[in-house]
């Protein structure tokens, strides 16, 4: 192959390797553009939200470990329901005395029994259904009056204590509710998790209402990623309200370390398999000198604001990383010849 040939391959090697560069996504490099760089402004086919042109996110999807407020509006069990200790029921009778009427609600107590007063006494009701309380209290009620009507409705059952209150989500997406068992919310809006609690109560509850918001949004953050010039990358990770942008961000961090340049960006990842991962050069200086808004990026969950590290002080972290053992070796050989120095001087003037 003569010289010819082999340069008219190497142009074809060449051609071939930059087409296939040009598909699909390329893996991660630098912004190949030098900063300052300030982009276009957003279109609908390609919207950047930034300050002043700032969107809202999503609908909020629930994940782990978010915490989840859960309140019982409507809480009623199936018929037949037995009588627990601690439930409230609602007890009127006709034919009272006048000056001790008995129209109240009444909590069953730890002993299994509901306290009419005084002159009535206790009746246990621990285990009974609604109409079998109301001929138990009717029996007791006749020992002092001669006609009455008894009526007995459940205001509250002590079921709901182990629904109303904070939920975590659990890493298998899961909250808790106690007897009635568990629900799986991970990927579900408030809404579609209040019906899918509402379901699982409806095993044991009568047309069971409950309302659901969340209580602590944990599961959405934004990382930022300082590099340590020649030390190791720090991360902070931060939570996401809706209204960060890459000064909120720095803000977070309480400035630009000693070690870090201007030279930032953002990487905003895309799903596995679909799109490619966007780049956001950020010109620091027009954001903080300028008031300049183009590159002030709102932050959306997951993304990476990236400070990259100074690079006279990386060179001269590096410099000293190589150059410190040497300098160890060197002073530990000095050192000794130091003291070997000083043994044969002793020895010498001993010997003198």
């Amino acid at each position: 192959m003569n010289a010819c040939q082999r340069t008219s391959s190497g142009l074809a090697c060449l051609v071939i390797a930059m087409l296939a560069a040009s598909t699909g996504c390329t893996s991660f490099m630098e912004p190949r553009n030098p900063v300052p760089v300030t982009p276009p402004g957003p279109s609908p086919q390609s919207p950047v939200p930034r300050e002043l042109e700032m969107v809202t996110l999503p609908r909020y999807v629930i994940e782990p470990p978010d915490i989840l407020l859960i309140e019982g509006v409507k809480l009623v069990p199936k018929p037949p329901h037995h009588l627990e200790t601690f439930d409230v029921v609602l007890i009127r009778v006709i034919g009272a005395f006048p000056e001790q009427p008995i129209d109240n609600t009444y909590n069953v107590d730890a002993d299994g029994t509901v306290n009419l007063g005084p002159t009535y006494g206790r009746v246990r009701v621990l285990g009974a259904t609604i109409e079998e309380a109301e001929d138990l209290i009717r029996e007791q009620l006749a020992k002092v009056l001669t006609d009455v009507d008894v009526s007995v409705s459940l205001v509250a059952s002590a079921g709901a204590q182990q629904i109303t209150g904070q939920h975590l989500v659990a890493m298998d997406g899961r909250v808790n509710l106690g007897t009635y068992g568990s629900v799986y919310v991970a990927g579900l809006t408030s809404e579609q998790a209040r019906a899918a609690i509402e379901q699982k109560l409806g095993e044991r509850l009568e047309d069971p209402e409950v309302f659901v918001d969340v209580l602590a949004y944990n599961s959405k953050v934004y990382y930022i990623i300082t590099q340590g010039a020649g030390l190791g990358d720090d991360v902070s990770r931060q939570p996401i309200t809706g209204k960060e942008t890459v000064m909120d961000a720095v803000a977070a961090l309480g400035g630009i370390s000693q070690v870090s340049s201007t030279r930032m960006w953002i990487a905003r990842p895309a799903p596995n398999g679909v799109g490619c991962e966007q780049i956001l050069p950020i010109n620091w200086n027009e954001i903080a000198q300028g008031g300049a808004t183009a590159t002030n990026y709102q932050l959306m969950p997951n993304d990476r604001l990236f400070i990259a590290q100074d690079r006279l002080t990386n060179f001269n972290t590096v410099v000293n990383k190589i150059l410190n053992p040497f300098e160890k070796v060197f002073g530990f050989v000095s050192l000794g010849t130091s003291s070997a120095n000083r043994v044969v001087r002793f020895g010498l003037g001993n010997t003198f």
